[in-house]
């Protein structure tokens, strides 16, 4: 392959990959993955995943943030930690988003409030530093767009992760400039309407690749620990989907990648 591909969301510092965590980064290479964003689900793991990048530096790129699922009562506490974080200026160089922030209302409205509170504080923390967001969405699209809407003018872009909507959901989603949707392992599944609504309605430079690792295991690894050397199995498929060499669906989603995360375009031959 002559160009690489890009695993704009892997879950690598959790404890599933405690015991190979290194092999899991080698076979990412090996299948052409030159880059892996690992995103943040709270205040400790926004720590653990800088330092996780710091140990594979030019491979993984740390993104802080507190996700919906976490926010409890704590909430402010964590955020707090998180922006401190940020004011660390050998920290604000590494990291290159916000995220994984957003809602979810998927199995409770518990707190529902304090998860647009937290996520309209990260927000604005997205817009002081001139970061871009990993935005995590279920349930809550109609909310999100909403508060999202109050900073449409201020907002450095991003990526709505794991995108399973319909073409409205999409349609909706990319009025905001600046902002793709993060495509994954779903989209391999047999009874996923993806591929229709992507081929479509959704242009092929509003893509990136993503696995969602641990998590979401494209077929035919699904059931089993994913990891980002499986986005290679998402870009086969959207390879298919849009009639494209899976080089070319490489090359325009790691160069929107790039892109949207403000980082350096790729040379030719480089591997990591």
């Amino acid at each position: 392959m002559s160009t690489y591909m890009i695993d704009t969301h892997a879950h690598i510092d959790g404890d599933e990959y405690a015991n190979d965590r290194g092999e899991v980064v080698q076979r990412a290479l090996d299948a052409g993955v030159t880059r892996i964003f690992i995103p943040a689900i709270d205040a400790a793991s926004s720590e653990r995943v800088v330092a996780v990048s710091r140990q594979y530096r030019g491979v993984c790129y740390p993104m802080i943030g507190l996700h919906p699922e976490e926010v409890r009562e704590d909430w402010r506490e964590q955020v707090d930690r998180i922006e401190a974080l940020l004011d660390d200026p050998s920290v604000r160089r590494e990291v290159i988003a916000i995220g994984e922030v957003g809602i979810d209302y998927y199995w409770s409205r518990e707190f529902a409030t304090e998860q647009l509170e937290a996520l309209e504080r990260q927000v604005q923390l997205a817009v002081r530093h001139r970061l871009p967001l990993m935005i995590h969405c279920r349930k809550g699209q109609q909310e999100l767009v909403h508060l999202l809407g109050r900073y449409r003018e201020q907002l450095c872009g991003g990526v709505f992760h794991c995108f399973t909507g319909n073409e409205f959901e999409a349609a909706e989603l990319l009025r905001f400039d600046g902002f793709v949707l993060g495509i994954g392992g779903v989209l391999t599944f047999k009874k996923s309407h993806l591929p229709e609504v992507l081929a479509h309605h959704v242009p092929i430079e509003r893509i990136v690749l993503e696995t969602d690792s641990p998590y979401m295991a494209p077929v035919p690894h699904r059931g089993k620990r994913n990891e980002s050397a499986y986005v290679s199995n998402v870009l086969s498929r959207l390879s298919e989907v849009y009639g494209m060499s899976a080089d070319e669906v490489a090359r325009i989603t790691t160069a929107t990648a790039l892109r949207v995360m403000k980082l350096p375009m790729i040379e030719e031959g480089a591997s990591s």
